[in-house]
């Protein structure tokens, strides 16, 4: 056991952020924190870090315990090489080598035979093979490449890079340290998908323990184990992934719902009896009152009230319709700063009710093409047509319509001048802005809160086609999944940029990747595009072998057998998507029934089964998608 948290509480002025917390942390955790912004995720871990005293409650910690946090490794602001700011995390690996040059330099002169000296290199020797001194060096490229930096960007200076390279800079530097609890907040954050794929494959082989804040859905199943979540000031930790834990969640709230009102109406069952009995108020009648007022009483000290409801955001885009069925294409578009070449031979053509998702690395120009198709740039060649009746709403990823001096009601208001106030007030109400909440002024919000004014506009204008720049950027979960909600019911087009792949594979319908030299299209969400992006790169590697004689009819043969898989895996899918509908339907008539309303423990059984049958559903239908696309 690295640290263990005992019944810890915090409130800032009148505000409980949480109270009694309770949890250990082993070496072998890999530990997802959700909760929504502002829940006291942050304040929790700087609590773990000693960085803030809780109100009540205690931290132990493992002697041997060392906490790693992301703020701690901020870069330096000097013109030392991306490389050398990486050797400051091993200090003791770099002052052996200075030692052992000296060392050699004194046996090689005046000292030559010294045997305290001989002696010295070879404990010196000893504990550098030790400390990984041989392969750290090896590591420290590995990690940067990995995080996305070319081999021309390790020799740039610190002070040169942008802040979300800064940010990369020290997740390497946590990564690579000698810590054995790292705390990391949102660390896909500037991070390609390329790279969070890395990330993924770094935390799975590390043999240290992870706290990991974050509402990457996607990226916190695949790493952890373990679910810690701040919800309505309550602290819940379940040894599941995300998603088994957001429905094991679902299925707790509804019992202690079902089991809350239960409760109540027996208290006020036996409450009306007390009175009656003490009304009548004979000897015997008094006994009977006081042994209900007893069972009263034990209720009432056992009873859980239920967390209360989290608000979501609820909203919905788009009001104009019509528009041509070709949305936008762009044919051989090319574009170059300077000398630096962004990306050319870029076709794309878009049809009305597509929803198609642009990938690629960092850099690669994913947003310069968005400016294309907007004319808020223009192409080096080529050419960018518009659909007849095309209206555009564009969502840009570093909010810069927004004026910072402004209050929230008037960033609306200046836009919307034909909106009462009513209106536009019940507009941001959608989004969570209530009462005196609109007057703030934008400079003073968080980011997610910005990102909600910026919904807010959009979801204002009447448009048919949307294009997004990394929407889901300082969302939280519950803001993620609202504005899924609001983007499946759409009835436009939709062109996005985006590194979240839950919500690429909630929404797309094709999957565009984009390299210097071009585009390749993949009709489906993103686990089909890995796959076969994943596949035609391994094909290209084995077109590289040499091949024997028989080697082209063995590939007819195979493919052809790969085709009837896929007939047979989609008429597969076919037959359990309607098993499955079929069993939620039997469920919800269970439901329905007045047996099972009155039994809600049984109750909460089906419908927690109903959660799980649901989402594999909904698996089921991405999977089914994507075997259509490629058996046709």
């Amino acid at each position: 056991m690295l640290i263990s948290v005992n019944s810890v509480s915090k409130s800032f002025a009148d505000e409980v952020l949480f109270e009694d917390v309770s949890f250990s942390i082993d070496d072998s955790d890999k530990i997802g924190f959700v909760g929504a912004n502002g829940a006291g995720k942050s304040t929790l871990v700087k609590i773990l870090m000693g960085e803030q005293s809780s109100d009540s409650g205690d931290v132990f910690k493992n002697k041997y315990t060392k906490i790693g946090y992301l703020e701690q490794y901020a870069c330096s602001d000097g013109d030392k090489s991306l490389t050398d700011e990486l050797l400051s995390v091993f200090p003791e690996q770099v002052a052996i080598e200075e030692e052992l040059d000296v060392i050699r330099v004194r046996l090689e002169g005046s000292k030559s035979g010294d045997e305290s000296l001989i002696a010295r290199q070879g404990a010196l020797t000893d504990r550098y093979g030790e400390i990984g001194g041989y392969t750290y060096k090896s590591r420290i490229r590995a990690t940067l490449i990995g995080l996305g930096f070319t081999e021309e960007e390790l020799k740039k200076s610190v002070s040169t890079l942008s802040g979300g390279q800064r940010t990369r800079v020290a997740l390497a530097k946590i990564l690579l340290s000698d810590c054995n609890l790292l705390f990391l907040d949102e660390p896909t954050n500037h991070l390609d998908i390329d790279s969070i794929k890395w990330l993924e494959d770094f935390i799975a082989s590390s043999k240290v323990a992870f706290l990991i804040i974050s509402h990457d859905r996607y990226f916190l199943n695949k790493v952890t184990n373990r679910t810690f979540s701040l919800e309505n000031k309550r602290f819940h930790a379940m040894n599941l992934p995300y998603s088994e834990f957001a429905q094991q969640r679902e299925v707790e709230r509804v019992t202690e719902r079902r089991s809350f009102e239960n409760t109540m109406n027996e208290i006020e069952r036996l409450e009306s009896i007390i009175e009656q009995q003490r009304r009548w108020n004979r000897e015997k009648n008094i006994k009977t009152a006081e042994s209900k007022q007893k069972v009263v009483d034990k209720l009432k000290s056992t009873l859980v009230t239920p967390d209360k409801v989290q608000e979501k955001a609820v909203f919905s885009f788009g009001g104009f319709s019509g528009g041509g069925d070709n949305v936008l294409i762009l044919e051989d578009v090319a574009k170059s700063f300077g000398d630096k070449r962004i990306f050319r031979n870029f076709n794309m053509h878009i049809t009305r009710g597509e929803r198609v998702f642009l990938l690629g690395a960092n850099g690669c120009g994913k947003t310069t093409l968005l400016k294309i198709a907007l004319d808020m740039l223009d192409a080096d060649c080529g050419t960018v047509t518009h659909g007849a009746g095309i209206k555009i709403g564009y969502y840009d990823q570093l909010q810069e319509s927004l004026s910072p001096h402004k209050r929230i009601i008037d960033e609306i208001w200046d836009e919307f001048p034909r909106l009462t106030e009513t209106e536009v007030r019940n507009a941001l109400a959608a989004f969570l802005f209530r009462g005196e909440e609109v007057l703030r002024e934008i400079s003073k919000l968080s980011g997610g809160e910005r990102a909600r004014v910026e919904l807010t506009k959009l979801a204002l204008r009447d448009v048919n086609f949307l294009i997004l720049d990394e929407p889901t950027n300082h969302l939280d979960i519950d803001a993620r999944e609202a504005l899924e909600d609001a983007l499946s019911q759409f009835e436009g087009t939709i062109l996005a940029v985006s590194h979240d792949r839950y919500f690429i594979n909630r929404l797309a319908t094709r999957v565009v990747y984009m390299n210097e030299n071009g585009t390749e299209s993949y009709h489906g969400g993103y686990d089909y595009f890995l796959e076969k992006h994943t596949a035609e790169r391994d094909a290209v590697i084995a077109a590289q072998q040499p091949k024997s004689g028989g080697e082209d009819y063995k590939m007819r043969k195979q493919l052809q057998a790969e085709r009837r898989k896929r007939e047979n895996d989609l008429k597969k899918a076919e037959a359990k998507i309607a098993e499955l509908e079929e069993k939620i339907e039997e469920n919800n008539n269970l439901l329905a029934s007045e047996e099972i309303a009155t039994d809600y423990l049984k109750a909460a059984e089906i419908l927690g089964e109903n959660v799980k049958l649901e989402a594999e559903l909904e698996d089921m239908y991405a999977i089914w998608e994507a075997l259509a696309a490629e058996v046709q």
